[in-house]
C-alpha cells in the first residue's frame, strides 16, 4: 500500500512502527509501535479487565497526554463511546455527566483524580500517574494484556456533552457506525481534504488546547490518522505557543480566536523576532473570531489560516484563506457532505441576505441529545438540525455568523446580538478581552452589559473607559451600544476559549 493510500493510525503503526508518533510536553518520543502496543493493551483491558463491550461508554477527565491519546484510540478501536470531560468541572459537574452518559469506566489525570472518586459513585476509576486519592493505577487498565490487536475492531464514536448555556449540559451521540476502526478513520480526513491538505501538513501537529473538546482532539486524530506526528504542549501561553512552534518546526494546529487574540497582544518586538515560517494550515473554528482579529493574524501568519464552522451537533462550512480575504467575516461555504439552510421562526427559508436560524446536516447523520428526545425534536427541522446561531448567506453562498438566538439581547425592540458588540470592542487597541451579557432594564426590557479585560499598561480606567465609548459610538448603533461597563482583571474563559457568560451576569457594573 503506498502512502497516499494509508489511512488510518493502525495501518501506520503496523507498516512504519518506528515513525514518531507523539512528542510529549517534556519531548520525550513515542513512536507508532510503542503507542499501538499500549492501545491494544487497553483495548484488551477494556473487555477483559473491565467487562466493556460494544456499545458502552467510557468516560475521561484528562490533561493532554500520551495516556489520553491512547484511550482514544484504544475506545475508537473497540467500539466503545467516549466522553471527554473539561478537568475544570466540579465535581457535581462531572457527577451529573457520569450518570447521564452511563459510563461505565472513568479515566482521569492526577489533577482531577480527587473530585473524580468522589463524583464516581462506585464507577471504577483509572488514574493515569500515581494514585492518590484512591483510584486504581493506570495498569488496571492493561495488565497482562497483548499488545497485539484485536480480532475484532469495531469503530467508536466521541459522545460530546454540550456546555449547557441554558440548563444542563446534554450529551450528543451518533449510533455506531458499523464499520470497522481501520475503515472509521477515514472519516477523520474529509475535512483535511475540504482543505486541499497533503500529508506534509502533518508532519509537526502542535496540540495546544484541550483535547477534551471535539475542536481539538478531532484533527489531532486525524494527523495521526495521516501518519503524522502530535506535538505537545504544557498548557499554553502565547510566548510558550511560539516557542514550541519554532523548536518543533510546527508545521499545523488547530487553535481558537482567544489564542490569536492573545497572540496579538504580545509587544511588536516579540512577534517581528518569532519564527513561524513552518506553518502551513492554522485551522480555527469553535467560537466566532472577530473580524479585526482574524485581518490582523492573517497578516502576521500569511494565508494559512483556514476556517470552518460548525459543531458537535450539525455540518461543516468551510472558509479557505483566500475566500475569507474576498469575503472577510465569513465562516465559508458548506461543506461537500453538509446540507444548510437559513429558516425564520416558522421554518420558511428566507431569502439570500436576509438574516434567520441557521439549520444544518452532516449527511445523513442522525444525531441526537442522550437521554433528552425533547430538545432532539425542538432543534429539528425536516431532517435538519439547529443549535440557534443566528446568519445569513450571501448571494457567492457564504454563511455569516451574527449571534445567537439564546443569547440576543432584545433593546427597546430591536434584536441586539453580543458578538457584533465583542467584535467592536475587541477592536479597541487598550482591550484585551471582552464579553457582552444582558441587563434587564425598567424602559428598554433589556440593555447590554460589557465585560472588559483592558491591557496592563493601561493606568486610567477611567480615561480608556470614556476612549472606548467613543470608540463604539463610530461603530455600533445606539441601540447596540453598552449602558454600563464591567473592567475585570482577566475574564472567566476555559482553556478553549469559552467565555462563561453565567459568570459575568453576577458581576458589579462600574457605570
Amino acid at each position: 500500500m503506498s502512502e497516499e493510500d494509508r489511512i488510518g493510525f493502525r495501518l501506520w503503526a503496523a507498516a512504519e512502527p518506528d515513525l514518531i508518533a507523539v512528542i510529549d510536553a517534556e519531548d520525550t518520543p513515542i513512536t507508532y509501535g510503542e503507542l499501538f502496543a499500549e492501545v491494544n493493551r487497553i483495548s484488551h483491558g477494556f473487555r477483559e479487565l473491565h467487562g466493556l463491550t460494544e456499545g458502552d461508554t467510557v468516560a475521561c477527565v484528562m490533561n493532554n497526554s500520551v495516556g489520553m491519546v491512547a484511550l482514544y484510540l484504544a475506545a475508537m478501536q473497540s467500539g466503545l463511546y467516549l466522553v471527554t470531560i473539561n478537568y475544570h468541572l466540579t465535581r457535581h459537574e462531572i457527577e451529573y455527566i457520569l450518570a447521564d452518559s452511563g459510563a461505565g469506566l472513568v479515566v482521569c489525570s492526577t489533577r482531577a483524580e480527587e473530585a473524580v472518586v468522589a463524583a464516581a459513585a462506585g464507577v471504577p476509576v483509572a488514574v493515569d500517574g500515581e494514585p492518590q486519592h484512591g483510584a486504581l493505577p493506570w495498569e488496571s487498565l492493561t495488565r497482562g494484556m497483548s499488545a497485539s490487536s484485536p480480532i475484532e475492531t469495531p469503530a467508536g464514536s466521541l459522545m460530546m456533552y454540550t456546555s449547557g448555556t441554558t440548563g444542563r449540559p446534554k450529551g450528543v451521540r451518533r449510533p455506531l457506525s458499523g464499520a470497522t476502526a481501520d475503515e472509521g478513520a477515514r472519516t477523520y480526513l474529509w475535512l483535511f481534504s475540504e482543505f486541499g491538505m497533503a500529508r506534509s501538513a502533518f508532519g509537526s501537529w502542535l496540540v495546544s488546547a484541550p483535547l477534551y473538546h471535539s475542536a481539538n482532539i478531532t484533527p489531532a486524530m486525524g494527523a495521526l490518522h495521516a501518519g503524522g506526528t502530535l506535538v505537545l504542549m504544557r498548557g499554553w501561553t502565547p510566548e510558550g505557543f511560539l516557542r514550541r512552534v519554532e523548536e518543533r518546526q510546527v508545521t499545523g494546529t488547530s487553535m481558537v480566536p482567544t489564542h490569536f487574540h492573545r497572540l496579538l497582544q504580545l509587544p511588536t518586538e516579540i512577534r517581528d523576532r518569532a519564527s513561524i515560517d513552518s506553518l502551513e494550515y492554522v485551522i480555527h473554528g469553535a467560537a466566532p473570531c472577530p473580524l479585526e482579529v482574524k485581518q490582523r493574524i492573517m497578516e502576521w501568519f500569511g494565508p494559512v489560516v483556514y476556517e470552518y464552522y460548525g459543531s458537535t451537533e450539525v455540518g461543516t462550512t468551510i472558509a479557505r484563506p483566500d475566500e475569507w480575504l474576498t469575503h472577510p467575516g465569513t465562516v465559508g461555504r458548506v461543506a461537500s457532505i453538509s446540507t444548510l439552510k437559513i429558516l425564520d421562526n416558522d421554518g420558511n427559508e428566507v431569502p439570500t441576505g436576509e438574516s434567520g436560524i441557521v439549520y444544518m446536516r452532516q449527511g445523513d447523520d442522525t444525531v441526537k441529545y442522550h437521554n433528552d428526545p425533547d430538545k432532539t425534536a425542538a432543534s429539528r427541522r425536516d431532517g435538519l438540525l439547529t443549535v440557534w446561531d443566528i446568519g445569513h448567506v450571501d448571494e457567492d453562498g457564504f454563511l455569516y455568523i451574527t449571534g445567537r438566538a439564546s443569547e440576543m439581547i432584545l433593546v427597546g425592540g430591536v434584536n441586539v446580538y453580543p458578538a457584533e458588540i465583542e467584535s467592536a470592542l475587541l477592536s479597541h487597541p487598550l482591550v484585551a478581552d471582552a464579553g457582552v451579557v444582558a441587563r434587564l432594564d425598567a424602559d428598554l426590557g433589556e440593555v447590554p452589559v460589557a465585560h472588559v479585560a483592558l491591557l496592563p499598561e493601561v493606568t486610567d480606567v477611567d480615561e480608556a473607559l470614556v476612549d472606548l465609548r467613543a470608540h463604539l459610538s463610530e461603530r455600533l448603533a445606539a441601540a447596540k451600544r453598552p449602558h454600563a461597563y464591567v473592567v475585570h482583571d482577566q475574564l472567566p474563559r476555559d482553556p478553549n476559549g469559552k467565555l462563561y457568560k453565567a459568570r459575568l451576569r453576577d458581576a458589579l457594573e462600574v457605570g
